[in-house]
């Protein structure tokens, strides 16, 4: 009786460990949290009105919230976009189920079209809240082979796990700021700062993720065992990323919106 408890506990634990916190919830409200600085007026009313009580930060989980029901499933693979060294998107071969820039540009024409339902604008914005969050950690711009890290075993400290889970996690986990002191502490920029962040389009954002991706799989070794060098080495490329994709989520916002 014991051993079958322990069964059907490992299995509960193996379907909710197949879904990676992608950028973790306090990276994804840190992201939204950073963003919301950066509204235009008319964009604050229009994202209210669609949202009504909830705000950008309180949504900004949902995207991962909602991939354990069946009826959401089609979209798990929207949170990430492999593509294979040395080839573009254009030149990479799509997933027949969608990816993260096919997932992007779907929730802006969704937002756009003044025919959408306010049901529908709802669920795509949410989701788009949490995509550009996505976009922004390195590793959902991997390789499909390790599918973005998650099968590139390491260890956090005396912990087994992957390269995936330390950075969408681990890192943010041990630095111990809660998502609005992170906010506070890395998301303030200049108006000059602004546009240099916002700069670009999706592609060119893709691509500059897929290099980051790069300098993340040549930052360890399979088996290492990671801590606090690493975290001294690479936590500021993480709190980049938080405030690039706040600034940029804001900047996305802003030109649906405006």
């Amino acid at each position: 009786m014991i051993k079958s408890h322990i069964c059907i506990f490992l299995i509960v634990i193996s379907c909710f460990s197949s879904y990676a916190d992608d950028w973790g919830k306090k990276g994804h409200r840190a992201t939204a949290a950073i963003a919301s600085k950066y509204l235009t007026g008319k964009a604050k009313k229009a994202i209210e009105k669609i949202l009504d009580d909830e705000t950008l930060v309180t949504v900004s989980t949902y995207a991962d919230e909602i991939k354990s029901y069946d009826e959401y499933r089609k979209y798990s693979s929207w949170h990430y976009v492999n593509i294979e060294p040395g080839l573009s998107y254009a030149e990479s071969e799509k997933s027949k189920y969608g990816d993260l820039v096919m997932a992007v540009r779907t929730c802006e024409e969704v937002l756009m079209d003044d025919s959408s339902s306010k049901e529908e604008k709802i669920f795509h914005l949410k989701l788009l809240i949490h995509l550009i969050g996505d976009l922004h950690q390195p590793l959902h711009l991997g390789h499909s082979d390790d599918k973005g890290g998650n099968d590139f075993q390491v260890r956090w400290f005396n912990d087994g796990t992957n390269l995936h889970s330390v950075w969408d996690t681990k890192m943010i986990e041990s630095y111990g700021m809660s998502y609005s002191e992170l906010s506070a502490n890395f998301g303030n920029v200049s108006k000059k700062e602004y546009k240099v962040l916002a700069s670009g389009d999706l592609i060119s954002w893709v691509e500059e993720g897929q290099a980051l991706a790069n300098t993340v799989y040549d930052s360890a070794a399979i088996g290492e065992k990671l801590g606090y060098q690493y975290s001294a080495d690479y936590m500021n490329l993480v709190t980049q990323q938080l405030q690039k994709g706040g600034v940029r989520l804001a900047a996305v916002l802003n030109r649906i919106f405006n």
